[in-house]
């Protein structure tokens, strides 16, 4: 490399830093776009980097979900992001929840620390001629660079809408209802519970039916991505839905009565200091109002205030079995790769996992080197996988799941827990094949500095 060589990354989410991260750690240059504050979308409030805005849960720390493992991988591979989450988390039973502001405020101050990473704060409206560069521009990229990448791609993008779940001041909860306890006592008492009766789920199932939403924009096409369903979309599917779903009560005894109620809405501690909570699965369209008198009808939020309320943002995805290369390259224009949800993965900890294999991939190729791939078997390899070899005429995002992996070769029948431990365990074995070598390289530079 000369020193005027370098990779610009568009975008300071997740995807983006957790690219220029691993990229300097490559001893490559980076320059970090990030339009805020000049410029801020629909979701985004703070100037901060790595903006958590739909929920502050990295779901499951077990290695029972995929995600679980995922995060393990990461950790493995010193990712900028689990580091960050780590010395940010918060109380979540069995999940890794982090307070918001905090998680954003540490991955800022080492980004801004990165001798190798140079931090511009300024809009990008056009896609660079020359590379390598790395868009993420996350799920509400501009009109303009969506304009450009739908001409490089050659297809028209793809929209779904994400929720927003709304978030409540802590005191503001009835604690005489609600009571704190997780799903079967696992992990901490971590959640808050509000219990329905059979005629008060009822009533509220009916109610969100028929409440005032906030209506889709003609131009945009109306497709929501399964695990960020609107409450009240769920609700319209069947009465019991909910109960099925997101205001299941099984393994949540009511203590005041000693039986599981016929519906419970869980809160999940939102910041550090307990002082907001989340409502659980409750992403919604409703209209400020409408959110206001229905949620307050929940035993135990009859007093609620709201520090935030749902709201609906677009995302935008390509196609990436169309589109994508194995390294995450444009096929019509592979200087730019693509990195985070912009590239069809869906979650937190996958954008941020995407954006680690991006960085590493501009790495190598800012060498004129070969990156090499992550082993199928991991978690890593099962995303980039499902990027390359899903079905092009059905893509989706996709949360990382065991689905993904490839079958193990048993020769005795398995329970499904104990398929998922050994499936991570295959993971984690195979990990240090493809990271060790990388690890390798980057201390032996290191020591030549």
């Amino acid at each position: 490399m000369t020193e005027t060589q370098h990779i610009t990354i568009i975008g300071a989410g997740l995807a983006g830093c957790e690219a220029a991260w691993q990229a300097a750690k490559e001893g490559c240059q980076v320059r970090l776009f990030e339009m805020k504050p000049q410029r801020f979308s629909p979701a985004h409030e703070s100037e901060n980097l790595a903006e958590l805005v739909c929920s502050n849960s990295l779901r499951g720390a077990g290695m029972n979900n995929a995600v679980g493992c995922l995060k393990e991988e990461l950790r493995r591979c010193g990712a900028l992001f689990i580091e960050a989450a780590d010395a940010t988390a918060v109380p979540a039973g069995g999940a890794l929840a982090v307070d918001r502001a905090d998680f954003s405020r540490y991955v800022t101050e080492k980004i801004t620390a990165e001798p190798n990473i140079e931090l511009i704060r300024a809009e990008v409206t056009s896609l660079p001629a020359e590379g390598p560069v790395i868009l993420a521009s996350g799920p509400l990229s501009s009109e303009a660079l969506s304009a450009e990448l739908a001409k490089l791609t050659g297809r028209e993008q793809l929209y779904f809408y994400d929720a927003i779940a709304p978030i409540v001041e802590a005191d503001s909860i009835n604690y005489q209802i609600a009571w704190r306890a997780s799903r079967y006592d696992k992990g901490g008492a971590d959640y808050l519970n509000c219990p329905l009766s059979k005629e008060e789920y009822e009533a509220f199932v009916q109610a969100l039916i028929d409440a005032d939403k906030v209506p889709g924009r003609a131009f945009e096409k109306l497709i929501h991505f399964e695990g960020c369903m609107p409450i009240e979309e769920m609700a319209a599917r069947g009465p019991q839905t909910l109960a099925f779903g997101p205001m299941k009560p099984v393994g949540l005894p009511d203590p005041r009565t000693g039986k599981w109620p016929h519906a419970v809405i869980q809160l999940r501690q939102d910041n550090r200091h307990a002082s907001l909570f989340n409502l659980v699965g409750f992403q919604t369209r409703l209209t400020y109002p409408e959110q206001q008198r229905i949620f307050r009808t929940i035993p135990g939020l009859q007093n609620a205030r709201f520090a935030r309320l749902g709201s609906m943002h677009r995302n935008t995805f390509v196609n990436a079995p169309s589109c994508l290369s194995k390294t995450l390259q444009l096929k019509n224009a592979p200087h730019i790769t693509l990195a985070g949800q912009i590239s069809g993965v869906e979650g937190y900890v996958e954008s941020a996992a995407c954006g680690l294999l991006a960085g590493i991939f501009s790495a190598y190729r800012l060498r004129c080197e070969s990156a090499p791939l992550p082993p199928a078997e991991t978690a890593l390899g099962a995303l980039l996988s499902h990027l390359s070899e899903a079905d092009a005429e059905n893509f989706q995002p996709m949360n990382v799941n065991y689905g993904l992996f490839p079958p193990l070769q048993l020769e005795r029948k398995m329970k499904r827990a104990d398929r998922r431990l050994a499936m991570a365990e295959r993971a984690l074995n195979a990990l240090p094949k493809w990271w060790q070598p990388i690890a390798e390289r980057r201390a032996a530079e290191r020591s030549q500095v």
